[in-house]
């Protein structure tokens, strides 16, 4: 069996299992009562926000790469998206995401160094938008995480994205260049290299941000929109199943703090670690005994339809034999 199948084998035990045991110790009494209730139409309207989503992040792509002086078209962007997807869910980590982005890109004719700065702006813009996102969200709910007060994970927040403006200012103005330097002398020659050149490319990458301001500002605002209409999927499930009296500011703030953590857990596309955190989040909000399944749907609504169509056009782009390869 190849590298690809054992894989995605592997993925589709976990989502079963995972799928299976966060249904089964969610379930209770009330669940068939609130499931006769549910209807049908939030199904088409989660799927048609998560269309849109997926659309405004391929618009942003293409505006991205308009920056970087390069074009590409929105049916080669999309690909990018959804093969962004399809490997992100098969590596630890979501690693494999970024390897797809950088190669559907170079197949639309983008350098492979315009490419790498290219990914890793698109993946900073998203984490910066919800690093923003964090302190009005917890101003507004108390009690978001169980166990820890608000007041740790705003400072938590405001402490990464003063890291990440000090970063952004120390590479523009090269500040950091000695620092980077000294930092890569006392290094292996393999890790050396590898520091280096991912230096460079976060330099790059700044330069770009840099580059066209206002651009870039599109650029943010299609990110923060894309996000926002994916996350909008949980509250047309919500009001599929009758819920028209929630708190639709906290439920948007609930979605924004776990897909943020989502970004830096090692679990293939945060598998387990998704199901469960919605479960914690949202079991106070969502009809009893239907979190758990809320939870599957949402999940297989925003990450696993995506997965399969990034499937396809991963063969229609790159042939059946690339799963064959490591």
């Amino acid at each position: 069996m190849s590298n690809f199948y054992k894989r995605l084998a592997i993925l589709i035990l976990l989502v079963l299992v995972i799928s299976g045991s966060v249904i089964y110790f969610t379930v209770d009494i009330h669940t068939l009562t609130n499931l006769t209730v549910f209807q049908p139409w939030s199904l088409a309207l989660a799927v048609l926000c998560v269309s849109i989503g997926l659309f405004l992040d391929g618009s942003r792509l293409m505006h991205l790469v308009h920056i970087s002086h390069e074009e590409i078209t929105l049916g080669e962007a999309v690909q990018v998206v959804f093969g962004n997807y399809f490997l992100a869910l098969l590596t630890p980590g979501a690693t494999g995401g970024a390897v797809a982005q950088l190669m559907f890109l170079r197949h639309a004719g983008v350098p492979t160094g315009k490419a790498t700065v290219l990914v890793f702006v698109r993946t900073v813009v998203s984490i910066l938008f919800l690093i923003l996102c964090l302190p009005f969200i917890f101003m507004h709910d108390s009690h978001i995480l169980p166990g820890v007060s608000n007041e740790y994970l705003a400072g938590i927040s405001i402490a990464a994205f003063l890291i990440i403006l000090f970063l952004i200012l120390g590479m523009k103005s090269k500040m950091l260049n000695k620092i980077a330097v000294r930092i890569a002398k006392k290094l292996s020659p393999a890790r050396r290299r590898t520091f280096l050149k991912g230096y460079r490319d976060t330099q790059n990458a700044v330069r770009l941000l840099y580059a066209s301001p206002w651009a870039m500002l599109l650029v943010f605002l299609e990110s923060g929109l894309s996000l926002i209409a994916i996350y909008a999927i949980v509250p047309c499930l919500m009001l599929g199943l009758g819920v028209t009296d929630a708190d639709w500011y906290a439920v948007m703030g609930k979605m924004i703090f776990l897909n943020m953590l989502l970004y830096f857990m090692p679990t293939p596309g945060g598998s387990g670690i998704a199901e469960g955190g919605f479960v914690l989040l949202f079991t106070d909000i969502v009809p009893a005994g239907t979190v758990g399944i809320v939870a599957v749907c949402w999940r297989f609504i925003a990450e696993y339809i995506p997965f399969l169509i990034g499937f396809y056009y991963t063969i229609k782009v790159f042939g059946a034999g690339f799963l064959n390869k490591k």
